[in-house]
């Protein structure tokens, strides 16, 4: 293979291993999640995601993220594999599972979405089931957010990464004495590292989310921040190391910023 790295835990050389990943994060007392996966109950087109039962909320209470504790839920954007946990089935009504916190996302995303799903049914299921509750609980701010980002807590600032959807979001860690950046999508898999111009058949435009990956990298090259990727599997991070016009992961613990994944 030529980009030795990449094995054994990104590929095993045919296909390319992926996880979903929600990060928990405590910042000067306020608890935090970046995305809330694919969630339980849930009839999805998906095979691997439909109708999951997965212990998530025993995994956050026993990490000290009680679902009535936490403060804000970042939704880096709205497909069916990010926004799953935002709500729960209590008594056959979905109901918003992080009951006091506040739901953030892009304006931009919120309105693609809503638009998409009176067109899609399989966008409208995911809109009737994960998104539209927390709208109508009042408890989504959609924001708009500038080039330059929006602190929304100490130390935790939402950069915009459009090109995967129209509002895709980022969010950057600081004030540890280590930065880091949790991706979302606009990262899929490290191979996009060695190679960056590579897409995802998900991305709604593909040039903007290829000019957005080749910035993010050549922010990160070099640097000791660290890259916390949402769909990375073990070793979720790392710090990017650029050679020519590629780059590289060099796996490294995110053990000073305190997060956990699920």
């Amino acid at each position: 293979m030529r980009y030795p790295w990449l094995q054994p835990d990104f590929t095993d050389g045919t296909v390319f291993a992926m996880h979903v990943h929600i990060f928990a994060i405590e910042a000067n007392g306020k608890r935090i999640l970046v995305d809330t996966g694919i969630g339980n109950d849930k009839p999805r087109q998906i095979p691997d995601a439909d109708n999951l039962q997965t212990p998530l909320l025993r995994w956050l209470t026993a990490a000290g993220f009680a679902p009535d504790t936490v403060d804000l839920v970042i939704t880096t954007h709205m497909h069916v594999d990010h926004v799953g946990w935002n709500t729960h089935l209590v008594d056959s009504r979905w109901t918003p599972t992080f009951p006091n916190a506040r739901y953030l996302t892009d304006r931009r995303e919120w309105d693609y979405w809503t638009a998409a799903a009176e067109s899609d049914e399989e966008v409208a299921q995911v809109h009737r089931d994960s998104l539209r509750p927390i709208h109508d609980n009042g408890l989504y701010d959609l924001l708009d957010i500038p080039a330059a980002g929006l602190e929304v807590a100490d130390g935790v600032r939402l950069v915009p990464t459009r090109g995967h959807t129209p509002g895709h979001l980022s969010v950057k860690l600081t004030g540890t004495g280590r930065n880091a950046l949790i991706s979302g999508d606009s990262l899929h898999h490290p191979v996009q590292l060695a190679y960056p111009d590579m897409g995802s058949v998900g991305d709604v435009d593909p040039a903007e989310a290829r000019t957005t990956r080749h910035r993010l990298l050549t922010e990160l090259a070099d640097t000791d921040d660290l890259l916390l990727g949402t769909h990375f599997t073990h070793p979720t991070s790392g710090r990017v190391q650029q050679r020519d016009n590629r780059f590289q992961l060099l796996a490294d613990s995110p053990a000073l910023l305190s997060p956990a994944s699920f």
